[in-house]
């Protein structure tokens, strides 16, 4: 027999039973007169029995219904013993009572509800209540979820972008209409107490801010309650060092003859916990414990019965479970209204016995909107309406006609009425003046919503150009500031006596002709609210006042009463991911991703780290991108301090022979010492990022006519603040800005940039990062974590010769030392395996390969391990930084990058190019080797 016939003989008999052995032909038994045939019925005998064996045989494990043929098994024969046939029901039901007497009964679990049932309003709050124990949800949840990507972020669940296309239609909607975005996450600190006493624990020794950084908390303006303020918190006393973040700010307007005051501190959620420690430290407050209200019962109605432990009531297998008493201690089913989910002992308020200074939390107490576009005041217009009066013999449990007995209040009203009728006659958004704050009080958006979605746009018509002018110009009055939002009691009044969707579906049946205003509106239907303007692109001299907008400040409980009105205004709805794009636009940096030196800043970064690398691991193998081949050090993060170490030391270094001495020779002196402590050199210390905010007034009309004599201590260097003038240097020796449309503007003179302009420079920012806006000159989008790299003088020969269209070196294909060092450690672990036991599970290369030793778990193909190299010397081109946010830009019609790059470098750079080349840097995306020219702009 030939081989190819035993083969697909044996693969034949691969299957036959272990008990049935089928002869070879070639034996032949002598006393049968064929051989063959005999053999071959032996054979099939032996199957045949085998079979019977094992449909006969039942263990003890194997159920009565196993002996029934295949096309006669069903699943309820196993449940249900009436359903077998006759012969083996007695069977089935000895081996039930057999295993119910051994104990081994099956628990029969509880049928859930039915979906009508668990579609009922009450169960569906609890089920909704009790999921938002371990993320809090907006007041906007509902309505998000079914149209957005929601993702689970800073302890909320937030909408991040829409399920449809529409990244240009959102950016249309922010450059011609309106774009709104629910900002509720966002955390409210308030303080209150004595103005001068506030001043003092906020301002002694630049506790908690720094003048260099822009405006403080005594600005005129801003302690007027006229506009809103933003500054950058530092730790106390250690700036510039320890920054916190960026908060906003807001202070209620004054009431004649008391020195009290509020102050409202709008900060991120993962900024929210290092800023109220830091206001405990320095207003010196202690936590004030809530008061604990025991359950006090009437001893008339308990008895003794009710007192001793009832057995619990044991469930009927089958049947629908009940909602137990274990469960009837949860929520009730009430809406959750605020942060309602945290425990009642944890402490809100927090109170000073020295200075008397209180701190409440309103985290979730008070709802915010943003809405974004030249026509958010169109949308407001159109969607709000001013209150009404009211009977003033209304009951006094409300608080409106408690209001509008004093005619003092109601002549307040009257005058906030008439500057909100002025926004109609408003163009764009972007001509108020920047941060102005409005209070109003307005009626239930509800009762007016149109029957189907209406564009709002501007009427210049209906108001006169002197009211308009002298709102663009003034803004609006100190004593129209003030609302009734600032009241912790009407918040709650409001809340509590809002008018239920069933009862205003009643309400607009009875009205005579459908679809019309409620008249007169309910008295529950007036909202205490606050406008406050957002200011657009105030930095660089293009795209002048981009973005601007309002920002709506509601109380709690009327998130969806407003939202919905505002929705059939025809405007586009965003989240977290348009808010990126905001940023990006305006060329400000986003909080937390780009505040690389604070907490939060820091812990976001670790997280985009481990969310990134999972990611890549997730990937196959071959099909990842080898970043050691692309030479890119860290893919998914930016060791910003050891990039400031590195630089600092070819400072140091190159500042003596910078004439004679290259960018790379000077760099491979700086991977030499890369981790290794210079003798000699000072002690590292911290980078820090050179930044300022950008304030909403003229600072010299401020410092001369309306700042008191008593506040100047306060602001002793507003007009020329050290960062800021630091900044314009900068700014003024990268030169200007190569994209479309900027603006015309007055530059004001700057010393040149030479040897002794840079060695003064550096001696106070050497360790210092600053906020970079790139611009690609031709073709090419910018990825997250690109890198910013110096080119050479062959480089700027070539795109002189070649114009901006001219094609962009690349970067050499580097060797992954790594995957070698993996394949010669496995062949030397099989032979020296016995030798070495001490460095079993370790990487350790040669002298001529880069230092690696990490343990054999933790390695990643294609990812360079801790430590990492020397990062400025590692490729071709010298390192200057890396890009935070990157993408095409529809405002300028390239590529554009927001990123950080090192001070020393950026003035090392700038002074080794010619004049007509200067600024212009190399940008390199971590999946590739082509670089792309690119300019470097820093908007002051």
């Amino acid at each position: 027999m030939s081989a190819a016939k035993v083969k697909m003989r044996q693969k034949k008999l691969r299957n036959q039973p272990a008990s049935v052995q089928c002869l070879s032909s070639s034996v032949h038994d002598e006393s049968s007169p064929h051989p063959n045939a005999g053999v071959f019925a032996r054979a099939r005998a032996a199957e045949v029995s085998a079979m019977l064996r094992a449909v006969t045989k039942t263990t003890g494990s194997c159920h009565v219904f196993g002996a029934l043929p295949r096309h006669m098994r069903r699943r309820a024969m196993s449940h249900n013993t009436k359903r077998l046939p006759c012969r083996l029901r007695e069977m089935a039901n000895r081996m039930r009572e057999k295993c119910l007497q051994g104990g081994v009964k099956k628990k029969e679990q509880a049928k859930n509800k039915s979906r009508k049932a668990r579609r009922r309003h009450g169960n569906m709050l609890l089920e909704f209540n009790r999921r938002q124990r371990k993320n809090v949800w907006l007041e906007t949840h509902i309505w998000h979820a079914k149209r957005f990507h929601m993702v689970k972020k800073w302890g909320y669940c937030l909408g991040d972008r829409p399920t449809l296309k529409c990244y240009r239609p959102s950016y249309r909607a922010m450059s011609t209409h309106c774009l709104l975005q629910d900002l509720s996450y966002y955390c409210c600190l308030e303080l209150q107490g004595e103005e001068d006493k506030l001043l003092d624990c906020l301002s002694q020794s630049m506790y908690c801010f720094s003048h260099s950084t822009g405006p403080t908390f005594a600005q005129r303006l801003c302690l007027s309650g006229q506009r809103q303020g933003s500054l950058v918190l530092y730790r106390a006393g250690q700036f510039p060092s320890q920054p916190l973040g960026s908060v906003t700010f807001l202070w209620r307007p004054r009431t004649p003859g008391s020195v009290h005051r509020h102050l409202w501190t709008w900060v991120h959620p993962t900024l929210k916990q290092d800023v109220l420690t830091e206001f405990q430290s320095v207003c010196q407050c202690q936590s004030v414990v809530p008061p604990h209200v025991p359950l006090v019962m009437d001893a008339k109605v308990v008895s003794t019965t009710d007192l001793e432990p009832k057995p619990e009531r044991k469930h009927t297998p089958g049947t629908k479970r009940k909602q137990s008493e274990k469960d009837a201690g949860g929520p009730l089913a009430k809406k959750i209204l605020g942060d309602g989910t945290r425990s009642p002992e944890t402490p809100v308020t927090w109170k000073s016995s020295s200075t008397g200074i209180l701190i409440n939390d309103l985290t979730m107490e008070i709802v915010r909107y943003r809405l974004i576009g030249p026509q958010s005041h169109s949308v407001l217009t159109e969607a709000l309406e001013a209150a009404t009066d009211c009977d003033v013999r209304a009951p006094s449990c409300l608080w409106w006609p408690n209001h509008c007995k004093e005619e003092s209040k109601m002549k307040l009203h009257q005058q906030q009425t008439d500057l909100f009728h002025t926004l109609k006659g408003v163009y764009s958004t972007a001509e108020l003046p920047p941060g102005i704050v409005l209070g109003l009080t307005v009626d239930d958006p509800r009762l007016s919503i149109p029957p189907k979605r209406v564009k709002a746009l501007s009427c210049v018509k209906e108001v006169g150009d002197e009211k308009r002018k002298e709102l663009s110009l003034r803004g609006v009055p100190e004593h129209c500031c003030e609302s009734f939002l600032w009241e912790q009691s009407v918040r709650n009044n409001v809340t509590e006596n809002k008018i239920s969707e069933q009862d205003l579906n009643r309400m607009r049946s009875e009205v005579l002709v459908p679809g019309s205003r409620l008249s007169p509106v309910p008295l529950q239907g007036r909202v205490p609210i606050l406008l406050v303007h957002q200011p657009g692109k105030q930095v660089g001299h293009e795209m002048n006042s981009w973005g601007a907008g309002w920002d709506l400040l509601l109380p709690k409980g009327w998130g969806m009463a407003f939202w919905i009105p505002l929705v059939y205004r025809d405007v586009r709805i965003g989240g977290l991911k348009m808010s990126l794009t905001h940023s990006q636009n305006k060329g400000v940096p986003h909080f937390p991703h780009d505040y690389p030196d604070c907490p939060a800043g820091a812990r976001f970064q670790g997280e985009q780290e481990s969310e990134l690398l999972e990611k890549f691991k997730r990937r196959p193998p071959a099909k990842r991108t080898n970043y050691i081949k692309h030479g890119c050090l860290a893919p998914f993060s930016c060791p910003w301090q050891q990039l400031a170490e590195e630089w600092d030391v070819i400072g140091s270094e190159g500042g003596i022979q910078a004439q004679s001495t290259s960018l790379g020779d000077i760099a491979m002196r700086a991977e030499r010492t890369s981790h290794h402590q210079v003798p000699g050199t000072k002690q590292q210390t911290h980078f820090t990022v050179l930044r300022y905010l950008v304030f909403f007034m003229t600072i010299c009309y401020v410092m001369f006519t309306l700042v008191p004599v008593a506040l100047l201590n306060f602001i002793p260097i507003i007009l020329f603040p050290r960062t800021r003038k630091s900044l314009r240097l900068l700014s003024s020796w990268c030169g200007p800005t190569s994209s479309q449309g900027q603006r015309s503007y007055c530059v004001r003179e700057m010393p040149p940039l030479d040897h002794t302009a840079k060695k003064s420079f550096l001696a106070s920012h050497g360790m210092s990062l600053v906020w970079v806006r790139l611009s690609l000159l031709l073709k090419g989008k910018p990825d997250l974590h690109a890198m910013v790299s110096v080119p050479t003088a062959d480089d700027l020969k070539l795109l002189s010769r070649g114009g901006p269209g001219s094609s962009a070196p690349q970067e050499p294909p580097h060797r992954d030392h790594l995957k070698s060092t993996l394949k010669r450690g496995k062949k030397g672990t099989k032979k020296v395996a016995s030798d070495t036991p001490s460095t079993s599970g370790q990487i350790t290369t040669t002298s001529n390969d880069p230092q690696l030793s990490c343990p054999a778990s933790d390695v990643v193909l294609g990812v360079w391990p801790n430590p990492l190299p020397s990062v400025t010397s590692h490729c071709s081109r010298v390192t200057l930084g890396w890009v935070t946010q990157a993408d095409f830009s529809l405002s300028a019609g390239c590529g554009e990058a927001l990123g950080f790059v090192s001070v020393t470098g950026l003035v090392h750079t700038l002074i080794s190019q010619p004049l007509e080349h200067r600024g212009t840097v190399l940008l390199r995306n971590p999946m590739s080797l082509q670089y792309r020219f690119a300019k470097i702009n820093i908007e002051v």
